[in-house]
């Protein structure tokens, strides 16, 4: 793991065990690598619930109650269903902050309004209200996935401060 992200990793720990609170992630296009990345680091059994990996439109609406509606009028790759995702989330677990990722890592799948590098983010912090961002990275499939899980962590842990 590279530095920086060690870095935001472990006060993301330490903000988390200070309040007892406990992380879900609602993935997509991340593949789970958030919640890899999270129990990478030792002792990440006292702050890290579990995580929801949902590829598919249908794991997206069976595991996170996203909403066939949402799917359709918005897409998969949309702010309201990473909202959707993160509350989804939340719900289907005994964690207390969550964050969930969906977009387009590459190569294929980009539309003229969503190409490539398009990802979609949501954020539950208690005491806040949800949060989601849109964000366009550049590079390969894995540069997208790698910036994504970076900017999600980053994100998570800029909302708990």
């Amino acid at each position: 793991m590279e530095k920086g992200l060690l870095s935001v990793l472990e006060s993301l720990a330490v903000t988390l065990r200070a309040q007892d609170w406990r992380l879900v992630t609602a993935e997509s296009c991340t593949g789970g690598w958030i919640a890899r990345t999270c129990t990478d680091l030792a002792g990440s059994s006292h702050w890290f619930e579990c995580g929801f990996v949902s590829y598919s439109n249908r794991s997206k609406q069976e595991l996170l109650e996203v909403s066939e509606h949402s799917l359709a009028q918005f897409g998969a790759v949309s702010e309201v269903v990473a909202a959707e995702m993160v509350r989804g989330a939340i719900a289907n677990s005994a964690a207390d902050v969550a964050v969930s990722v969906t977009g387009i890592a590459g190569p294929d799948g980009a539309t003229p309004d969503k190409p490539v590098g398009t990802v979609c983010f949501g954020w539950v912090v208690p005491n806040q209200p949800l949060r989601v961002a849109t964000r366009h990275f550049d590079g390969d499939r894995e540069a997208v996935r790698r910036q994504s899980v970076d900017y999600a962590l980053r994100g998570l842990l800029s909302l708990l401060r």
